[in-house]
């Protein structure tokens, strides 16, 4: 018990350093991406498939790493992170190279998505797995908050290169894999097949390829929206990433306490309805007559409104746990489901983007709607059976 909760304890301050990292992603890519290369919406589209690739490969590259265990490969995974990250503050000297290390730093964030998931679950009891995974995602998003806080205002005031803003997450990337590295290593049991599709997880399955579609929406269009219809800066990214950040604090561990009382089918559905409604107000913001102020606060709102909701992925991570036949199948079903869902990530940034130029950004997220949608008619054949406390 005591070994548990030290693992807890330095898995958290993991999490804490990730949000550092996290956050300066978030607040400082697109931008630079547009004042380094000035890129157009059809360019930052096609960027979509090298960007999430790895997130395909996740599932090969975590199949021949399984031997190490899911601590040890979380550990790695962020070392990955911080040479990606200095690659692209100083070593991208041209596309192609910031292309190359853009997809090293993307192996790195998918490659620990699946097994961080799959950690905090071996860290809570049977009852209370949506509870740790809130509290997790806490302290990662208490970490962004201040982070998103501290760009906003050093962006505004003081010029600051992205080189530096780089290194700054590349060093919090490297703290975090010490602290992952100081962690209990999972005993590696008998490895059996590495890589396998089962019968029983379909409906895992198709959540997460009706993810993928969702979640890229957002990622590619969302801020471009913001940078190409609104002109929004760096400065603007860090002040949303900071009220996101400082609601979730709150929001994460309650969608966790959510799963635990309510469900993962009750917060999946929730999350498709909600979804609709940011679809509705991404396309229609612009389109009330109610000026450009009020159509950005609007469209603002959906943004954050979309960031908070990528919590009810741990209802997908739980759901998977409480189904499995077999403790051994949960890390690789879900690098599976990542896997599947960046199949789809690769597509329709590009589809996207031809939707974008022949019909308006309006019609990406008309789109949207239907996907989440379509989630939502698919959470309704969610069945879990009462586990043993």
């Amino acid at each position: 018990m005591k070994l548990k909760r030290r693992d807890l304890i330095l898995f958290l301050l993991a999490s804490a350093f990730l949000g550092v990292s996290q956050s300066i992603d978030s607040s400082v890519f697109n931008n630079f991406l547009h004042d380094t290369f000035d890129i157009t919406v059809s360019q930052r589209t096609i960027l979509e498939f090298p960007r999430e690739l790895p997130g395909f490969l996740v599932v090969f590259v975590s199949g021949a790493l399984l031997a190490l265990g899911d601590v040890r490969i979380a550990g790695v995974a962020n070392i990955l992170a911080a040479v990606g990250m200095m690659g692209l503050g100083y070593l991208s000297k041209d596309f192609g190279m910031m292309v190359v290390w853009m997809t090293i730093y993307s192996m790195g964030q998918h490659l620990f998505l699946p097994v961080s998931s799959s950690i905090g679950m071996n860290l809570a009891d049977k009852n209370n797995m949506g509870k740790i995974l809130g509290r997790i995602n806490g302290v990662n998003t208490a970490a962004f908050l201040l982070t998103s806080l501290g760009t906003a205002l050093i962006f505004r005031f003081v010029k600051v290169s992205y080189p530096i803003a780089y290194t700054v997450g590349a060093i919090s990337f490297l703290c975090s894999s010490i602290l992952i590295f100081n962690m209990t290593p999972h005993k590696t049991k008998a490895l059996g097949k590495r890589l396998f599709v089962k019968k029983e997880y379909t409906l895992f399955y198709w959540l997460s390829v009706l993810y993928g579609a969702r979640k890229q929406i957002f990622i590619t269009f969302g801020p471009w929206v913001l940078i190409k219809v609104f002109n929004q800066g760096v400065t603007t990214f860090a002040m949303l990433g900071f009220i996101i950040a400082a609601i979730g604090i709150f929001f994460k561990p309650f969608v966790g306490d959510l799963i635990d009382k309510k469900g993962e089918r009750f917060v999946l559905a929730a999350e498709a309805i909600l979804l609709i409604i940011v679809c509705i107000g991404y396309a229609l913001a612009g389109n009330l007559g109610l000026g450009i102020e009020t159509a950005l606060i609007i469209t603002a709102a959906c943004y954050i409104l979309d960031q908070l909701l990528t919590a009810a992925g741990m209802a997908r991570s739980t759901y998977i746990k409480k189904i499995a036949t077999c403790p051994e199948d949960v890390s690789p079903t879900l690098s599976m489901g990542i896997s599947m869902d960046h199949v789809v990530s690769m597509v329709v940034p590009w589809l996207g983007g031809l939707v974008w130029n022949a019909f308006g950004y309006e019609m990406v997220f008309v789109l949207g709607a239907f996907i989440a949608a379509a989630n939502l008619f698919i959470t309704r054949y969610i069945k879990i059976e009462e586990m043993p406390a």
